[in-house]
C-alpha cells in the first residue's frame, strides 16, 4: 500500500493498556486533532478517552499494517454537516412555533445540498459503510446522531433502489428526525441515570414537537414531518407517540427507525456502553417482523460493515485474527487475516474469505489482549 500503509487494529478503549501506540488520529467534532497517530498512550490518556465517550480506537500492530478502515464520507463533509445541523438546531432552540419553523425553513436549502453531497460520496465509495473508520469525540450527541442516522438511512435507501429525488426527501427526514429534542429540557436529555416515568414522557414528546415544527413549512414535504413523527413507531404498535402499526407507518419512518436504533445502541452514552456493530444488528434482528421491517434490516445488513476492518475476532474452529477487508454487499462475511492457530501466534499470517468458506463463522469479537 506504499505511503498509505497504516498499521492498525480496532480496540475497545476501556481494554487498552498503557504503552499501546495510536494507529489513527482522534478528532473532536470540529475536526481538530486531539491525539495524533503514533502517540504512545498513557493511563491518563486512556482514562480521558473513556471520559470523552470514545468507545473504540485504532492501535498500531505490525502484522496488520495494510488494513485500512475507510470512511464513508470525507472529514470535510462530516464537519460541514454536523456544523450545519448544530447551528440550525441551536438557532431554533427556545424559539417558539413560527420562529422555530422559520429557522428550519431557512436551513432547508443547506440541508438538501448536504443530503446531495452525502449521496454523491456514498455512491462513489464502494466500501461497505462503517462509522468506526474515524474516531471522534463529540460535545453533543444529538448533532452527531442526526448525521450518523442520515448516513445509515441513505445507505439503506440506496440499497433499496429508492430513486434520487425520493432519497433527498428521505435524507432530509433523517437529518430532521430528532429536531424536536431541542424543545426537551437539556437536563433530561443529558441525564446519566435512569429516567423517571415523567421524564421519559418528556423525551417521547420530541416526536410530536418535531412533527409540529416541520409540518407547516410549505417548502418541505409533509413526509419529512412524518419522519420526525414516526421514527419511534413500531410495526406491532408498541412504539410512540401514537402507537400506530404496520402500514399506518410511512415506509421512510420504518427506514429511519432501523438507522436510529442501530446508531443509538452502537454509540457510547452516559447510561450505556456502545455495542459493536454485530451486536447492534442482533438487536434489530430480535425485532424483525415485530418491531422493524425485515426487508429494511436485510438492506441494512448488505450496506453496512457488520465486522469493521481492524476488528479482532475468533472463528468457530478456534483460529483468531483480524478483519482485513469487506466483501461488497455481504456485510457479515468479511475477509479475515489469521494471526493465531491452536493458541499460538503464527509466523506467516494468511487470509481466509468467509464468503468462500461458508462453514466458518465468527464466534466472538475479542479485546486486543485476547489475540497474540
Amino acid at each position: 500500500m506504499g505511503k498509505w500503509s497504516t498499521s492498525m487494529r480496532l480496540a475497545i478503549t476501556k481494554s487498552l493498556s498503557p504503552g499501546a501506540r495510536l494507529g489513527k488520529n482522534i478528532h473532536n467534532e470540529r475536526g481538530h486533532i486531539l491525539l495524533r497517530e503514533g502517540l504512545t498512550l498513557t493511563q491518563k490518556m486512556i482514562d480521558r478517552l473513556v471520559s470523552l465517550n470514545v468507545p473504540f480506537v485504532y492501535i498500531q500492530d505490525s502484522r496488520t499494517d495494510d488494513i485500512i478502515p475507510m470512511s464513508p464520507v470525507s472529514g470535510k463533509l462530516r464537519r460541514e454537516a454536523i456544523t450545519t445541523i448544530e447551528s440550525t438546531f441551536q438557532n431554533m432552540k427556545n424559539k417558539i412555533n413560527l420562529d422555530a419553523s422559520f429557522t428550519i425553513e431557512q436551513a432547508n436549502v443547506k440541508f438538501t445540498q448536504l443530503v446531495r453531497s452525502i449521496m454523491k460520496e456514498l455512491k462513489s465509495n464502494k466500501e461497505l459503510m462503517t462509522l468506526l473508520a474515524d474516531v471522534y469525540t463529540y460535545d453533543d450527541y444529538i448533532f452527531t446522531h442526526s448525521f450518523n442516522v442520515t448516513l445509515y438511512t441513505l445507505a439503506i435507501g440506496m440499497e433499496l433502489n429508492i430513486n434520487e429525488k425520493n432519497l433527498e426527501t428521505l435524507g432530509l427526514g433523517a437529518i430532521l428526525h430528532d429536531v424536536g429534542k431541542m424543545l426537551v429540557p437539556l437536563d433530561i436529555l443529558r441525564k446519566p441515570g435512569k429516567l423517571t416515568e415523567q421524564e421519559f414522557e418528556q423525551i417521547q414528546k420530541h416526536a410530536d414537537y418535531g412533527f409540529h415544527l416541520i409540518k407547516n413549512i410549505h417548502t418541505i414535504s409533509l413526509i419529512v414531518a412524518n419522519c420526525a413523527y414516526q421514527h419511534h413507531e413500531r410495526l406491532d404498535g408498541s412504539g410512540y407517540p401514537r402507537g400506530i402499526k404496520g402500514d399506518e407507518i410511512h415506509y421512510y419512518g420504518k427506514i429511519i427507525a432501523v438507522a436510529d436504533v442501530f446508531d443509538a445502541v452502537t454509540s457510547n452514552r452516559a447510561y450505556r456502553k456502545a455495542l459493536l456493530p454485530h451486536e447492534g444488528l442482533e438487536i434489530l434482528y430480535a425485532g424483525a417482523g415485530k418491531k422493524f421491517d425485515n426487508t429494511i434490516i436485510e438492506a441494512f445488513r448488505r450496506a453496512v460493515a457488520i465486522y469493521p476492518n481492524g476488528l479482532s475476532v475468533e472463528l468457530n474452529d478456534g483460529r483468531k485474527g483480524v478483519v482485513s477487508a469487506q466483501n461488497e454487499g455481504i456485510g457479515d462475511r468479511p475477509m479475515i487475516r489469521i494471526l493465531e492457530e491452536n493458541g499460538e501466534k503464527i509466523k506467516e499470517p494468511y487470509e481466509v474469505d468467509l464468503n468462500k468458506n461458508l462453514n466458518l463463522l465468527i464466534m466472538k469479537c475479542l479485546n486486543i489482549q485476547e489475540t497474540a
